[in-house]
Parts: C-alpha cells; structure tokens; sequence
C-alpha cells in the first residue's frame, strides 16, 4: 500500500490516482436573438490536477477541437496555471489549432473595465465570425460567468444585472458569479461602460483634432 504522509505527497502517488476520463463538462450559452446561432461555451480548466481533481489535457482539449472550438479565452492566471499542473495549456491549445485570448483575471476578482471592454470586443468578434469559442478560469463559475454575464448585458438593453446572473446559475449552477465584487461589478457594469465608453471618445475626439 502506498503510504501518504501528513502534509506531503510523493509525486508517484499522486500520478497513480485515477484518471478522470469523462468528457469535460461544457454549458453551452445561448446569445439569441443576437447572434441566433452562436453559443458560447463555459467550462472548467480542462487538464486540471489538483486536489481530487485529475484531467487529462490532451483528451479535454481533443474534447474542445471535436465540439468545433476555434477560440478560447483563458482567464487564469500564469500562477494558476503553474498551480493546477498544466503550465503548457496555451501552447497546447495553440499546437491544437485553437487560437488563444489570454486575458489573466485573479481568481474572486472582476477585470477593470477596459480590459473587459476589450476581452467583449474580441470575444464579438469571435462570435459575429461564427467561430465556437469557449471561457474558462479555474472553475468556470467566477470569471468565465463574469464575463459571459457582461456579455449578455451588452448584447440586450432590457436584460437586467439579475436576469443575466440568474441565466448563469441556471447554467452552471448556483456557484456561478462567486463573490460580493463580481456581483456589485455586474450590476454597476453598464454605467461603468457608458463611462469608459465616453473617455474614450473623448481621447479620440482631441486626437483627430
């Protein structure tokens, strides 16, 4: 029997725990009526290992490459990365054909806004060239759902704050938009963008002149 000290673990114990080999789990968001028919992927960070958690990366990306995945957009952190065992995940990703938007986003946290105006722009023009594309963080509860909540907002002027993080945790489950900042964030997101939106106009404005 293999023993585990307190505290610490030999590397060859921990590779012979069992492989999860169940197909990364994927929710589909559906952005109707804007793009009728896109969807936009969420999921976990495939190739994970960490805790009792133990992903294949090469079978999760083949995964995402069958499911017709052009473009993911990853939000960990390289530390994350480092931390969940699969420091390669965009090479392997970029090796696999699929192109990467890596816009690293602490975990709990909210990117200011014009980083998320900027992650919205390319996610846009991902979807409006009908490209499947895929978010994930560590989870695919807090960031990806963040963002995939913004999204919404910015696609529909009647959705409210609410309606978009309820439409998540219909999807992911209750955990989806995981802290008081991401919350709060989400419900001051239009007018934060209305304002950056102005800033920037303004700043374009006195360039041209």
């Amino acid at each position: 029997p293999c023993t585990m000290q307190a505290g610490g673990f030999d590397s060859s114990d921990e590779d012979a725990a069992e492989e999860d080999l169940k197909p990364l789990p994927l929710s589909w968001l559906s952005l109707s009526p804007v793009y009728s028919s896109q969807f936009l992927g969420l999921c976990s960070l495939p190739g994970c290992r960490f805790k009792d958690v133990r992903r294949n990366l090469q079978k999760d990306i083949e995964e995402l490459k069958n499911c017709g995945t052009r473009d993911v957009f990853v939000l960990c952190t390289r530390g994350e990365l480092l931390k969940y065992r699969v420091p390669n995940l965009i090479d392997a990703y970029q090796q696999h054909g699929i192109c990467v938007h890596h816009y690293p986003i602490p975990d709990g946290d909210a990117p200011d806004i014009a980083k998320c105006c900027k992650i919205l722009e390319e996610l846009r023009s991902c979807l409006e060239s009908s490209r499947k594309t895929i978010i994930h963080c560590y989870g695919g509860l807090g960031r990806s759902c963040l963002i995939a909540a913004c999204l919404l907002l910015q696609l529909s002027d009647v959705l409210t704050p609410q309606e978009a993080i309820e439409s998540l945790r219909n999807l992911r489950g209750s955990g989806a938009i995981q802290t008081i900042k991401q919350y709060n964030y989400l419900h001051d997101f239009r007018e934060n963008l209305a304002a950056h939106l102005a800033t920037k106009d303004t700043i374009l404005r006195s360039v041209s002149r």
